[in-house]
């Protein structure tokens, strides 16, 4: 099976993540920078209240089996070292049922191997 690993995470931590992941062996992610709020609903300072901040989505597709590695890459990476505070982000697997490449149009199957061997995190 092939999932589709979306980590939401502060953009002060994007450069680090990226650089795990290609350390790591997964040179291909997508990334979007996004804005939201999580359970703790934006922030406030004073009296400005913002509602929405700004994070940035990486999404990385993987074999299942490689899962679990993968998490663990970007977990390590994008924690802020403040356990328990909100707002280091989220993670969010989910199956991918159909891959397409645009220039041909032919479906792939599986996600692509690594490029290199893992590396333990």
């Amino acid at each position: 099976m092939t999932l589709m690993v979306r980590a939401i995470i502060r953009p002060e931590k994007c450069a680090e993540v990226m650089q795990a992941l290609l350390d790591a062996g997964y040179p291909a992610v997508t990334k979007i920078d996004v804005y939201g709020r999580g359970k703790q609903g934006g922030l406030k300072i004073g009296n400005v209240v913002y509602d929405e901040l700004p994070k940035v989505c990486l999404m990385v597709v993987v074999p299942n089996s490689e899962k679990r590695f993968v998490i663990q890459t970007i977990l390590a990476s994008a924690r802020t070292g403040n356990i328990g505070a909100p707002g280091d982000g989220k993670i969010f697997v989910t199956p991918v049922e159909e891959v397409y490449t645009v220039s041909s149009g032919k479906q792939e199957y599986v996600a692509a191997p690594p490029t290199k061997p893992l590396a333990k995190v």
